[in-house]
């Protein structure tokens, strides 16, 4: 009996933030399911370098050095995407800065504030703006009613219920969620679906700090469900999922993949 294919053959990826954690899987899943996939670092070459050999060399994969803190930066990451293989189909916004202290919100800099939300929002208008661009202009290779394009935005349980002294993280993880709906009201009727993935406690470098301590940690995964953090292939998983033909008729949607600690309809 045949399996049931999650293809990307004959697509073009750009994945932000994807030397590590969520970012580094959701690249190898997609290489794997046939897609050529360029990805965004900042910083860490020599493990973005390995990442490429790892997926099939530069003919299957790229990466990208870029900064992401304006929007002239993530049309710039676009354009370079489209040098490197011809087109784009996929955007997979991933990168985010998430300050690890406690910051009271008496206390939080106007320097953090507006520090996230030029990495974690006015990026993400740039990126979002230049993939658009360049889906409606590009030729289909999709057929019948499949899609043309995918933009999965990457959320967080914290844009859902928020997330005291975090308040500059929460408030651009729940702007990505209004902007998926926004979007996919406005370009589902051309042919690009726009959907949204809020992870809960993954287990990454970012998130290492909480989940190892002696007494948050344990807290941490009380209070889920399943009874610990995900994996960053768990998250990549349905992201994944969610650029191919199975996911259709999915528009707008924002899944949950927390193990059961936000259940938001």
């Amino acid at each position: 009996m045949a399996g049931v294919p999650l293809s990307l053959e004959n697509k073009v990826a750009l994945v932000t933030g994807g030397s590590r954690g969520i970012g580094a899987e959701t690249v190898r899943l997609f290489t794997a399911a046939g897609a050529q996939v360029a990805f965004s670092y900042r910083q860490a070459r020599e493990r973005a370098e390995a990442l490429v050999q790892d997926c099939g060399g530069p003919d299957r994969c790229a990466a990208i050095e870029q900064d992401l803190g304006s929007p002239a930066d993530g049309r710039t990451l676009v354009a370079a995407a489209v040098r490197a293989f011809g087109r784009l189909d996929i955007l997979v916004v991933n990168h985010g800065v998430w300050p690890s202290d406690d910051a009271p919100i008496a206390e939080m800099s106007e320097e953090q504030w507006r520090g996230t939300l030029r990495v974690n929002l006015d990026s993400v208008f740039g990126l979002v703006q230049a993939a658009v661009a360049q889906m409606d202009k590009q030729e289909r290779t999709a057929s019948g009613d499949e899609a043309m394009g995918h933009i999965v935005l990457i959320s967080s349980t914290a844009g859902q219920r928020g997330e005291a002294f975090h308040a500059d993280y929460a408030v651009t993880k729940g702007a990505l969620i209004s902007l998926t709906k926004s979007l996919s009201t406005e370009l589902a009727p051309r042919g690009i679906r726009v959907n949204c993935v809020a992870p809960g406690w993954v287990t990454t470098e970012m998130s290492a700090a909480a989940l190892g301590h002696p007494e948050l940690g344990p807290k941490i995964a009380a209070g889920i469900p399943v009874g610990r953090a995900g994996t960053p292939r768990e998250i990549a998983g349905p992201v994944l999922f969610l650029c191919t033909p199975l996911a259709g008729f999915i528009s707008g949607e924002v899944l949950n993949v927390n193990g059961g600690a936000v259940l938001v309809g």
